[in-house]
């Protein structure tokens, strides 16, 4: 066994941090000058994202269901419905002269530069356009535009016509267009609803924190910072690449949280310092020495593990990726520098305001306070706690075995949407309309003299699949004909992805390709696609994690223990999300209408999210115990004096995090609701089960191997690794320690 036991001077990144302190304190009013422009431009211009933004993008693209809906949309002719406006008509029927004369009024008021076709039951004469009752019936409506964006802009253009319902009759408006328009608006509607609930909760809990006003302001002034330069940086990636609007969502839940967290880290820091009887410089730079080099640490960390979303060819989960690394990026930024230009012109100020019933207990006398009496109850006993927490973790975890998996429909919006309304009307009232299309989109090496002839064939075959409606030709174009396979069972539903894989199993006409597409088709790519690149982008968190843990600490078994840990958790909030979400256990008191499966891309989000988030509490914990450790040599004391340090300040941060998060469980989006709830029961079990509980239990188990690493490795970093610790900036001693370590206090603790 390799151990290191000691450590020649190095300044390394001590000494940028350092310098990074006394220039954020000798050019103060520079940086804030600049942070202020900063601010104008993402005011200006940073806050019109939302009009920017892509909706939706779940699909994989370049799989075949994506192929074949480009082929024939691109050939035939479109394959979705742009908008559908639902007419009710109480007491008259659809046979009624008054009814149609009103339908087609409303309709024929429209520009016909921005609805390009219509189609009614008097157009088409389909019974399907007519409800069971014969009091209501629809119209399909096709929009002038070549891009989902372009379509939007027509609607926004007719939308109050479209609403305004004619003489006599009641009229909805929903469609695929109208569902876009919806969720862009309950997207912006959730996100002013969510920091309307948890900025004043935030800042009374920052207040008790601090114990004073100034202070406690300051995490959120590196929260507005965040969230300005990530929607600044998710515009001009708007520009060059398709981003979504949800991606709004991350940078909100992700920038406001972790920017509170590394403030509250610094903060913290400083003012201990300044206790101390240091200077204001001093102060700073052992503050940017230490706990800005955890920020540091901890932001690549966690800005590594979101962008491994990239690694999907999916929009939603790259706009994610996106939003989720600019987000991070930002707050570590505006935490490494404009804040410490503002503690900078502070300085012993950072404590005005201070409220006298929230004094804050003297240093001295918390150094061996209640996290450090929990750190030695819990290693007194360390087999006891491992044996029960562990199993009851993966206990919690058993209904993910059980997940299903799908994707998102109408049922993501809140129930009384008006698109998902009409929607849900359709499907139960008009006999023709329920159920779902697959699109096989079928490709002539050479033109046939009759298409419909050259495929009877084919369309029967698929004809006597099991629950198969009916097979019609949709249109012939170019080489290119579109069969339309009808099922009884809706796009989501399990049984459908049965029938798409029986259509694409009957052999294609001699002399034609065939590509099978619709929503279920999609589906079923997406999971294939999710599949795939799964274990490489865990493969890539662990990897990369691994690695930076090793800088910070200089352990090959810390890593590896941090990363069992972390899929503890997230196998616990994984069987929380099934139960709730999949189940339907909660959906009362969460306000949602359950769906049977989890949406696809929830699983992998939260896994790369909660990883990182995870990584940012085990940093800042670990970094003050390999402090303590390099200081004494006594793995047991430095655990608990770790812990005392940090875990008032992580239970804290954890649960400020808890509030911003949980605002976002409010959403009306059935899938964002999905994120904040399980970042909530993540958050929580890591910082009290996992970082409280486990991380002193397993480090006391494994003693001094806690510290192993291979002999060649342990010189490397002895040379060139990342520690914390108040010496450097302070004297040019640098960081030492003792060649013999005594872990007396290791000796003979342990109790089962």
């Amino acid at each position: 066994m390799h151990l290191p036991l000691k450590s020649t001077p190095f300044w390394g990144d001590s000494f940028v941090f350092e310098t990074l302190g006394r220039f954020s304190y000798r050019r103060r009013r520079l940086v804030l000058a600049l942070t202020g422009i900063f601010v104008a431009v993402g005011l200006a211009w940073g806050t019109g994202v939302f009009g920017s933004l892509a909706n939706g993008g779940f699909d994989a693209p370049d799989t075949e269901a994506a192929n074949a809906v480009a082929t024939i949309e691109q050939t035939v002719g479109r394959t979705g419905t742009d908008v559908i406006v639902l007419y009710d008509g109480g007491s008259k029927t659809v046979a009624d002269p008054a009814f149609r004369q009103s339908v087609e009024r409303h309709l024929a008021e429209l520009p016909s530069a921005e609805v390009t076709s219509t189609a009614t039951y008097w157009t088409t004469r389909s019974p399907a356009f007519v409800s069971k009752d014969q009091h209501s019936t629809y119209a399909v409506l096709t929009l002038a535009g070549a891009d989902p964006e372009a379509r939007l802009e027509t609607f926004h253009k007719i939308a109050d016509q479209l609403r305004t319902s004619p003489a006599g009759l009641d009229a909805k408006v929903g469609g695929e267009v109208a569902v876009f328009d919806e969720v862009n608006t309950q997207t912006e509607h959730d996100i002013v609803r969510a920091e309307t609930i948890s900025m004043p909760i935030v800042l009374v809990l920052l207040v008790v924190v601090f114990g004073g006003l100034v202070a406690a302001s300051l995490p959120l002034f590196v929260g507005a910072l965040a969230i300005l330069g990530a929607f600044v940086l998710l515009r001009g990636l708007s520009a060059v690449t398709d981003v979504s609007i949800f991606s709004i969502n991350i940078v909100t839940m992700i920038g406001l949280g972790l920017a509170i967290d590394y403030a509250l880290f610094i903060v913290t820091r400083f003012r201990e310092e300044l206790a101390k009887g240091n200077d204001v410089e001093t102060a700073l730079a052992v503050t940017m020495s230490t706990a800005g080099r955890t920020v540091a640490f901890s932001g690549i960390t966690v800005g590594v593990a979101i962008s491994s979303l990239a690694l999907f060819p999916v929009m939603f989960l790259r706009s994610m990726a996106y939003g989720g690394a600019a987000a991070v990026a930002v707050a570590m930024v505006a935490a490494l520098t404009a804040l410490p230009a503002l503690l900078a012109v502070l300085g012993h100020r950072v404590n005005n305001l201070r409220l006298p019933f929230l004094r804050r207990r003297k240093s001295g006398v918390a150094e061996h306070g209640a996290w450090y009496r929990l750190a030695h109850s819990v290693m007194k006993r360390p087999v006891r706690y491992v044996v029960v927490l562990i199993p009851l973790l993966l206990v919690l975890g058993i209904p993910f075995l059980q997940a299903q998996l799908g994707g998102v429909d109408h049922r993501a919006l809140p129930a009384g949407a008006t698109s998902r309304t009409v929607t849900e009307t359709l499907q139960q009232d008009f006999a023709g309309a329920g159920g779902s299309d697959i699109f096989v989109a079928v490709r002539f090496s050479s033109p046939p003299a009759d298409p419909a002839t050259a495929l009877a064939s084919y369309v029967g075959t698929l004809g006597q699949i099991k629950d198969v409606d009916n097979v019609r030709l949709g249109g012939y174009s170019d080489g290119v004909a579109s069969v339309v396979v009808h099922t009884h069972f809706t796009g989501q539903e399990l049984p459908a992805r049965d029938v798409v894989h029986d259509v694409r199993a009957v052999s294609p006409p001699a002399g034609t390709q065939v590509e099978v597409g619709g929503e279920t088709a999609a589906v079923i790519d997406l999971l294939d696609v999710l599949a795939e690149r799964a274990p490489w982008m865990a493969g890539f968190i662990v990897l990369v994690t691994f690695v930076l843990l090793f800088v910070a600490f200089g352990s090959f078994v810390l890593p590896a223990k941090a990363l069992v840990m972390n899929v503890l958790s997230l196998s616990a909030a994984f069987g929380a999300m099934v139960w709730i979400f999949q189940d339907g256990n909660l959906s009362g008191l969460l306000d949602f209408t359950p769906a049977g499966f989890l949406d696809a891309t929830n699983p992998v989000l939260l896994f790369a999210v909660l990883f990182g988030l995870s990584m940012d509490y085990e940093v800042f914990l670990l970094s003050r115990i390999r402090e303590e450790y390099d200081r004494t040599g006594d793995n047991t004391q430095a655990v608990a004096l770790g812990l005392q340090r940090t875990g008032g300040i992580i239970t804290s941060a954890a649960l400020l995090l808890i509030i911003v998060v949980a605002a976002f469980s409010t959403s009306g989006i059935v899938f964002v609701k999905m994120i904040g709830v399980g970042l909530v029961i993540a958050i929580a079990l890591d910082a009290t089960i996992v970082r409280a509980l486990l991380v002193p239990a397993t480090m006391r188990l494994l003693g001094r191997a806690n510290w192993w690493a291979p002999g060649p490795l342990v010189r490397w970093w002895e040379r060139n690794g990342f520690r914390e610790s108040a010496e450097g900036p302070q004297g040019s001693q640098g960081w030492s320690r003792e060649s013999s370590h005594s872990d007396a206090s290791d000796d003979g603790l342990v109790r089962r």
